[in-house]
């Protein structure tokens, strides 16, 4: 309890520095759209962040691919959190604002089973194999980090034709959850941070770290936002280094920064006149980004000038 005190004393003053660029004086509300796998990090440290700052944190949660379609449609928000491909696509439409783009934490993708159930190996990619063989229903989210990740590793592992069968696609990852818990099926499709905060399930284990997949959060402000100067402030106190207790405990970790997608002024030109990532190849702590031009021109590529 006095570890907890004290975390939380740290998350408040590690806000302080923000707060005394904006005055932290109005309290406002703070809209937000996040991916479910930031979750269980949010609903520790928004709390410490309306005590701080007095401001009110309103999330809407669900797949990254369901909050893309509500910011499209027109849908209000002031911080957007989601996977680094989506985003990308939302800054390209002009949505959020591509200064803030900010890597925030990433999640590595596991199975999840209920309390008491059988235990497949799943340690190395041979027993992976087996063990989705041998399953008898596997679940996962299509639209989320997880069920694409999972699709083109089936696919991978040329056992697509022998899962599809079995598999059970849901709108999200707590149904996911919802239908492990629930005896509908025998193994969930998850991120580690998503099963932790779900009841009624456990996590069986990782994916072997040859195929290893992330679900990587990324941060942005909306270019309309009503609030940004809050925004702004919420996203930092995410990312601030007081907040990693809680981002480990929760199942997550900060991404590396030679392979996370951090924005240089050169990825914000690109992305400020509608180009997409196509590739990023990374060597020797640089990475070298292709891009792909908008659909309103011919179709090309080009290579912005490497990162010194």
């Amino acid at each position: 309890m006095r570890n907890h005190r004290l975390g939380a004393a740290i998350l408040r003053l590690a806000l302080l520095p923000a707060l005394a660029q904006t005055g932290g004086a109005q309290t406002t509300e703070v809209r937000v759209l996040s991916s479910t796998a930031l979750k269980g990090v949010l609903e520790e440290l928004v709390p410490q962040f309306e005590r701080t700052t007095r401001h009110t944190v309103v999330i809407q949660y669900g797949t990254a691919a369901s909050l893309k379609r509500k910011i499209e449609s027109g849908e209000p928000f002031d911080l957007a959190v989601l996977t680094p491909t989506v985003m990308d696509e939302v800054i390209a439409q002009g949505k959020v604002a591509a200064s803030t783009r900010t890597p925030i934490a990433r999640s590595g993708m596991a199975m999840a089973i209920r309390p008491g159930a059988r235990k497949p190996d799943i340690s190395t990619t041979g027993a992976l194999k087996r063990t989705l063989v041998d399953a008898k229903s596997i679940v996962y989210a299509g639209e989320g980090a997880a069920g694409v990740y999972f699709t083109a590793l089936v696919q991978r592992l040329g056992l697509a034709d022998v899962v599809k069968p079995k598999s059970r696609v849901t709108a999200s990852g707590l149904l996911v959850g919802e239908a492990v818990a629930g005896g509908e099926a025998e193994i969930g499709i998850l991120p580690i941070s998503e099963i932790l905060a779900i009841r009624g399930v456990e996590v069986l284990g990782t994916f072997p770290a040859d195929v290893q997949g992330y679900a990587e959060m990324v941060g942005g402000v909306a270019a309309g936002a009503k609030e940004s100067s809050a925004a702004n402030d919420l996203l930092r106190f995410m990312t601030a280094p007081a907040a990693l207790p809680v981002i480990k405990k929760k199942g997550m970790e900060r991404p590396s920064r030679s392979r996370s997608s951090v924005t240089s002024a050169v990825d914000i030109a690109f992305l400020e006149r509608g180009w997409s990532r196509a590739s990023t190849r990374f060597a020797s702590g640089r990475s070298d980004t292709t891009w792909t031009a908008p659909a309103r021109w011919k179709s090309r590529r080009t290579r912005p000038p490497r990162r010194t």
